[in-house]
């Protein structure tokens, strides 16, 4: 049996296409549409620099119920002025004009665009406006039309990147499913990436707002690979309200359970986007235990996952420990260097001011793990926080070195 995908949730089609912006004919064309308007919330980065789609997005989205989103990759939209703008409001309006057409009756403000890939050059829109007029004629429900949606997003992903799940509210089968993209310039604050998640649920807006925000901080915002925040970046969530459950109120066990079940599959879409990192060869988390606050648990931990010294000797698969409690050093949060303690993949490597008695080789072994965990504790609170990033190699530099060539 097929695994669930961003299809499976009832009252959702989507798929995806070539239309010519890929020179390697790859698709670059994408599609997610409801078939009823759908409660939508959404972060967006906090760079200065935006794309064209960021700034449309954050005002259609405002209204608060959306039909759709379209997507192309291959040109982020990005400093391109007012015909940037203008392109970006055309996709919208080509999509609603289209699926009309299908009887998806929908003004240009129920639709958001995306845009990504290279900043600095300008859509090419004859081709994107045939693009979307032949896509909105073949989109569909199908576990196919799910996989190639997840295609047509990505640009220097290796893999797409995907996560559902189904969870019983009151009764009733509620489905949680999105699809995301991302791989270099990753770094947090939201957001660190293209992702979107769909669902049948039924929630009242106010409390999606706070679900989404608060998913963010914990899963999306919690991937770096290059410390760059992209100019693009977008979390978008939206519910149709299909199924029939109980009401969701602040404090309902309902409204946790939709909580925990978005954040599962949020949290496995942001580790799949840091183990497909550019050139990455492993999934890293580094957990920081112990902090005096959750702010300085955050700090220390995006200081020692974004350290080249840090990434590249987990490339080697170096039980070079002392770069990591140095990074935690000069990331100037509070801690006790007399109580602080690390451990590389739950060998304790250093404690109590002094190295452990313990086989390098062990550590050794543990960093060259397809996934390697490192956790530092400051010995000065019970505040902590996790990160997830990936390894330095060689082939990151050569990905960003030839990218726009």
């Amino acid at each position: 049996m097929a695994q669930l995908n961003i299809t499976s949730v009832p009252g959702f089609m989507a798929g995806a296409l070539h239309c010519g912006i890929k020179a390697s004919g790859k698709l670059d064309l994408a599609m997610l549409v409801s078939d009823r308007p759908a409660v939508a919330e959404a972060v967006f980065t906090t760079n200065k620099i935006v794309g064209a789609p960021v700034v449309i997005g954050q005002k259609h989205v405002h209204h608060g119920k959306i039909l759709g989103c379209v997507i192309n990759s291959g040109c982020a939209n990005v400093c391109t002025g007012k015909r940037g703008l203008a392109d970006a409001v055309h996709m919208c309006r080509l999509m609603a004009e289209h699926l009309a057409r299908r009887g998806i009756d929908g003004e240009t403000e129920q639709y958001m665009p995306f845009s990504t890939g290279i900043i600095g050059h300008y859509l090419p829109m004859e081709k994107v406006a045939a693009g979307i007029a032949a896509l909105a004629g073949h989109i569909g429900c199908t576990h196919e039309h799910g996989e190639q949606f997840a295609q047509g997003i990505l640009t220097t992903d290796t893999c797409t990147k995907q996560a559902a799940t189904v969870v019983k509210i009151g009764g009733t089968s509620v489905t949680i499913a999105g699809a995301c993209k991302g791989s270099g310039m990753i770094a947090p604050n939201m957001a660190t990436m293209l992702a979107y998640i769909a669902t049948d649920a039924d929630v009242p807006r106010s409390l999606l707002r706070r679900a989404v925000r608060d998913t963010a901080n914990r899963t999306f915002n919690c991937v770096t690979v290059d410390q760059h925040t992209s100019t693009s970046d977008t979390f978008v969530c939206l519910a149709n309200a299909r199924a029939t459950h109980p009401k969701m109120t602040p404090n309902s066990r309902f409204y946790k359970t939709f909580c925990e079940a978005l954040f599962d599959v949020a949290d496995s879409m942001a580790r799949q986007i840091a183990a497909d990192g550019e050139g990455a060869t492993k999934l890293v988390t580094i957990e920081v235990t112990g902090a005096q606050s959750a702010l300085d648990a955050k700090t220390a931990a995006l200081a020692i996952a974004n350290s080249p010294l840090v990434k590249t000797a987990i490339h080697g698969g170096d039980p070079n420990w002392g770069r990591f409690v140095s990074a935690a050093g000069y990331s100037n949060v509070r801690m006790n260097v007399d109580r602080l303690c690390c451990w590389v993949g739950g060998i304790r490597v250093f404690g109590s001011g002094r190295p452990a008695n313990t086989d390098l080789a062990c550590v050794e072994a543990a960093m060259n793990e397809k996934h390697v965990t490192i956790r530092v504790d400051l010995g000065v609170g019970r505040e902590s926080a996790r990160i997830y990033t990936c390894d330095l190699s060689r082939e990151y530099i050569t990905i960003n070195a030839d990218y726009h060539t």
